[in-house]
């Protein structure tokens, strides 16, 4: 055990001298999450559209239609409350809005009255503050009109909420990119191995009194670590500075890290078991990281694409490491349930273990 600790805390010096490798593993994530997460903070929701429920059914529900169907970039989708609360939890609708039957009698005959004020239901997701607001703004606009002259108001919102799947850029992005940071980390240990086989240095520690599996067992517990660190990172950044609400158990992130730490490392050294020089190891890596960061889901949600690519989405592991980690971090829907994410991965890591326990050569 002294051997392994020494071994690691050996490896993580030598990474740590490697400013090239630090910044791609740790600064770069960082700096994909800092520049998105501005690009989706300044972008605000201009368009909006309305799950319209009308149980009233008055005159003057249809007038208030009116009023919102006039504001620019209101789109209003007609439904009953339930199937429209049903829109808005998958993310068909950004609010419902909903006219209680008595809507018109109340209406009228608080006018004139100090009765108290009539109300309608809107229906917001709590955890969407920005898309909350311009909900708001837009239901003050059209009541503003309504309740011109009454002293008090007419016209109210009474406000509900619902928890929806559909997530805002930001949060769907920072687990993405941990997904991703994770991936890198794994394969790209691949290439160092092959330099130190091309160097030599692989023969000469196999020919030391250190037994071989404390030579892998630190390299794995070093990416494991950097892992970590990534997640600490990003998590950290996207909660600061962005908002994002962590929902889930840090534990169940915790070993969804590990798990795909593990797994994509088992896939790095496969590549390192093939690839026979630095170079060939560089070309291997990329030909399997970038069709990865484009299919996973990471950046496009995978039902959007043509149905062939769906079919090679589901067959890459990133794909399940990043939709566990939107599941758990911040509840988003799940592309599949999360033992089938923690199965695949699992599988990835025994079936790519063993390969490159066969494989794999120390000179």
């Amino acid at each position: 055990m002294q051997a392994l600790l020494a071994l690691t805390l050996a490896n993580i010096r030598s990474y740590t001298r490697d400013r090239a490798a630090v910044f791609w593993t740790l600064a770069f994530p960082l700096v994909f999450i800092v520049l998105f997460g501005l690009i989706f903070q300044g972008s605000g929701t201009t368009r909006l559209t309305f799950g319209w429920v009308d149980e009233d059914g008055s005159p003057a529900a249809a007038q208030l239609r009116a009023g919102f169907a006039a504001l620019e970039g209101v789109t209003l989708v007609d439904a009953t409350r339930q199937a429209a609360t049903d829109d808005m939890k998958v993310g068909d609708v950004d609010s419902v809005i909903v006219v209680p039957a008595g809507y018109g009698a109340a209406l009228a005959t608080s006018q004139g009255s100090a009765a108290a004020p009539t109300q309608i239901e809107v229906f917001t997701d709590p955890s969407r503050p920005q898309l909350q607001g311009s909900v708001y703004q837009a239901v003050g606009t059209v009541l503003g009109i309504v309740n011109l002259g009454g002293r008090p108001p007419l016209v109210v919102p009474n406000a509900q909420t619902v928890q929806t799947e559909n997530l805002n850029a930001i949060s769907y992005f920072v687990p993405s990119m941990l997904g991703l940071s994770i991936m890198q980390v794994g394969i790209f240990a691949a290439i160092p191995l092959v330099a130190d086989r091309e160097k030599l240095i692989l023969k000469r520690l196999a020919a030391t009194p250190l037994r071989r599996w404390q030579l892998v067992g630190s390299n794995v517990l070093m990416r494991v670590l950097i892992a970590f660190t990534q997640a600490v990172i990003i998590v950290a950044v996207g909660a600061l500075a962005f908002g994002v609400e962590i929902v889930g158990s840090l534990l169940l992130v915790a070993a969804f890290v590990t798990l795909g730490a593990m797994a994509f490392l088992a896939l790095g050294y496969v590549i390192a078991s093939f690839a026979r020089t630095e170079d060939a190891a560089n070309g291997m890596t990329s030909m399997i990281q970038f069709p990865m960061m484009f299919l996973s889901g990471a950046f496009f949600q995978i039902d959007q694409m043509p149905q062939f690519l769906q079919v090679i989405a589901r067959l890459i592991p990133l794909t399940y490491l990043a939709d566990a980690l939107r599941q758990v971090m911040v509840g988003g829907a799940a592309f599949a349930p999360l033992w089938v994410c923690a199965a695949v991965l699992l599988g990835w890591l025994v079936v790519c273990f063993g390969i490159a326990a066969r494989k794999f050569q120390w000179q």
